[in-house]
């Protein structure tokens, strides 16, 4: 395993991470219409250093289920359920009872996924 080489300013442990975030929050305080301009830069330097550790340090397997796949994708799009049976083409129970496990999913229903959502057919596949 290769050992990353720590940039000048690089959150490297639980810590840092936590003073970064009481700094933010002691700068935050004052409210942002009371910061100078260099306050908010600074703010912005640590927001940004903290959204790296974090996105290092908290990874999210991403779903397994049939459910969870097309949930995680109602979300990126922004959906509800009953806007995704119109999308889909399909009534809301329908849909409703395959996310819930009542019903398994047909050919027909995998394919619009698949078109529709622009999921990877593999992996609806596999999550059947």
């Amino acid at each position: 395993m290769t050992e990353r080489k720590k940039k000048v300013n690089d959150i490297l442990s639980d810590e840092e991470y936590n003073a970064v975030m009481r700094q933010i929050d002691a700068l935050m305080g004052k409210g942002s219409t009371h910061l100078t301009k260099r306050e908010m830069a600074t703010v912005r330097k640590l927001a940004m250093k903290a959204q790296a550790y974090e996105q290092k340090t908290f990874v999210v397997d991403p779903p397994t289920t049939l459910a969870g796949i097309i949930e995680m994708r109602m979300y990126d799009l922004r959906l509800k359920q009953t806007q995704l049976a119109k999308k889909l083409h399909i009534s809301d129970a329908k849909l409703s009872l395959i996310m819930s496990g009542k019903q398994r999913p047909d050919v027909a229903f995998l394919k619009t996924v698949h078109k529709e959502l622009n999921i990877d057919a593999n992996l609806l596949l596999e999550a059947v």
